[in-house]
């Protein structure tokens, strides 16, 4: 199973915001299911759901450890979408609004959860990136142990960044703190990660 190099990039630094060509033509592709989810077509929540539902998930995983709860988030966020549809044409970029609302229902989920027994991160089936690089296997099931063991809002960054391929300012946005604060906490995360990783060689 391949995952983003998050180790090496631990190891690395932080890296230039990744943008891709074909990034423009999925933007587009978002604002087109928006928009049919808004005229009320039938199969566009679907579709939307097929695009985008496994980095809800991953990211309401990581900011709640419960499978449970994660799933519950991800069908809030497509509830609170069908319910906003009137307003849906407003939305410029549908995946980082996407993300945010996932964000805020994990963070409210975890907090009506507190007294709740969770299945720990440590047992969740381990991160797969949605385009796998061959060329840079690693261990899918130590990268998810070691991301585990950051603060949960260096969590949040690392993931945004590394798996659901967010600019500092998108994870900014979506996490409700100014751009150099996202940055900061990816810093921060990363470098926890490194110590981790240092103490479990």
């Amino acid at each position: 199973m391949t995952v983003p190099s998050v180790e090496a990039a631990a190891l690395a630094g932080p890296p230039a915001p990744a943008r891709t060509a074909d990034e423009g033509s999925r933007r587009e592709l978002m604002r087109g299911l928006f928009a049919a989810i808004a005229a009320g077509e039938p199969d566009a929540v679907g579709h939307l759901y097929e695009a985008v539902a496994d980095r809800l998930y991953g990211l309401a995983l990581w900011r709640t450890g419960s499978r449970e709860d994660a799933g519950d988030v991800v069908q809030e966020v497509f509830l609170r979408v069908v319910a906003s549809r009137d307003r849906l044409d407003a939305v410029h970029e549908p995946v980082p609004w996407l993300l945010g609302l996932a964000h805020n229902v994990s963070v409210d989920v975890v907090r009506r959860a507190r007294q709740r027994p969770t299945v720990p991160l440590e047992e969740a089936p381990p991160l797969v990136e949605a385009e796998p690089d061959a060329g840079r296997p690693v261990d899918a099931a130590r990268a998810s142990r070691l991301l585990a063991g950051l603060p949960a809002a260096q969590r949040d960054a690392v993931y945004l960044r590394h798996f659901a391929d967010c600019t500092f300012a998108a994870i900014g946005r979506i996490t409700g703190v100014p751009v150099f604060t996202a940055a900061s906490r990816y810093r921060l995360g990363l470098g926890k990660l490194r110590r981790l990783m240092e103490q479990a060689s």
